[in-house]
This record gives structure tokens, sequence and C-alpha cells, in this order.
């Protein structure tokens, strides 16, 4: 968004198959993600990843290390609605996403 009375960042984000952002986390805040397009895949640390399908939205608070993304064959398009600053971390590895089942 570019307005300056607006406390939170809006982008229109789309995957191409078989990509995904790093791990990260949001800080002072938290993320919303509101799924457009395409099949993708979340995930937060510790924990199974969920696929996600247009019209699913996900709620992300403060300090959960996460990450994602598309899965192997499909586009994968969201609405991130960001509040506070985003830390990246590692990459998810091509070992790990591998195992996830299309």
């Amino acid at each position: 968004s570019a307005d300056d009375n607006i406390d939170v960042h809006v982008a229109n984000v789309s995957f191409e198959p078989d990509c995904r952002n790093n791990w990260h986390v949001h800080h002072n805040g938290y993320q919303l993600l509101l799924v457009t397009a395409g099949e993708g895949w979340y995930q937060e640390f510790g924990k199974p990843a969920q696929k996600l399908h247009p019209g699913d939205a996900v709620a992300i608070h403060e300090g959960v290390k996460h990450w994602h993304g598309a899965t192997k064959d499909s586009w994968f398009s969201h609405i991130a609605i960001t509040k506070g600053s985003s830390e990246w971390l590692e990459e998810v590895s091509d070992a790990d996403y591998a195992k996830l089942a299309d």
C-alpha cells in the first residue's frame, strides 16, 4: 500500500510451480494470507505442512517461524497483509520440500 497512514503492507504474490520463500518470522505484528489461485503450501516450524487452495485464509501470529509457496505442479497466488517487520531465515531445503505430497 502506498499510503503512509496505513500501517500494513499489502502484496499480491504469485509463485511459479516448485517455488517457495525462505523460512521467516514477523515481528511487531502478524501476517494474513488470502489464497486467490492455484495450490500451495503453508508450514509452521515443527508442524506438518498444510495444502492451500483458493478461498483459504491463514493467520500467522507474531514470532511464528514459517514458509509458504507453490506445490510442485501448480502456480500459487495469495494476497499477503503484513503488519510489522519480517526477518528472513534459512531456505526450505530441497529434501524437505520434496517430501511434501501433492
